[in-house]
């Protein structure tokens, strides 16, 4: 394959970039990764999860399954999916520091992240996407829900609820998307409150097949 960007991000901040349709971009890690996109001749054309799991009939998606932005174009298509140890969510937006602190008031860090949790950190996702984003005039309030790959939640079908797991890869695995179009993407590595020693570096690689 021919490299044609790879860098490391460290944990709690975030990257963006520009890549071409047929390229492809492979995030790899240990840690949540909460990954976002746009078109990049229309950066109101975002992706969408309402959409994504329509269009794909399902609420967890991997290889083959197609990302899709909020007017159903085809963004991108998820080529390669290296872990299988877990599911990536498409049900949860991104943390922040507003979530942090208003869990803490409640009393809810143990309940929301199921650890003994005493500090917390002063930005997450909401804050590293937004600070990426700014280059291209993106607004805070208009960050789509992201997809958050490696973040494995129980899922009950019946009673709707949600929880945060601890399951994380053991070593760094990887998720290679195909650019359908133009993109602009951006991602954070998460803080990852939930997981046992907290958020790691993420690695993002673009090439051509």
């Amino acid at each position: 394959m021919n490299v044609i960007l790879e860098t490391t991000v460290p944990h709690n901040t975030g990257w963006s970039g520009e890549v071409e349709k047929g390229q492809v971009v492979r995030l790899t890690g240990t840690t949540t990764i909460d990954f976002i996109a746009f078109d990049a001749t229309n950066i109101r054309e975002r992706f969408d999860q309402a959409r994504t799991k329509v269009y794909n009939k399902k609420i967890m998606i991997g290889e083959g399954d197609k990302i899709m932005s909020r007017s159903n174009k085809h963004m991108m298509t998820i080529i390669e999916n290296s872990w299988t140890g877990g599911t990536h969510d498409l049900q949860k937006g991104m943390c922040s520091a507003s979530r942090f602190q208003l869990a803490k008031a409640e009393g809810k860090l143990n309940e929301y992240y199921n650890l003994e949790i005493t500090e917390v950190p002063d930005h997450g996702c909401w804050e590293n996407l937004t600070e990426a984003m700014k280059p291209y005039g993106v607004a805070p309030e208009d960050l789509p829900s992201p997809f958050n790959l490696f973040q494995h939640m129980d899922i009950d079908g019946k009673a709707g609820t949600m929880e945060h797991t601890q399951i994380r890869p053991t070593k760094p695995e990887h998720v290679d998307f195909l650019c359908e179009m133009d993109l602009i993407i951006a991602f954070s590595a998460c803080p990852d409150m939930a997981a046992i020693g907290g958020g790691k570096e993420v690695t993002v690689t673009v090439f051509e097949l």
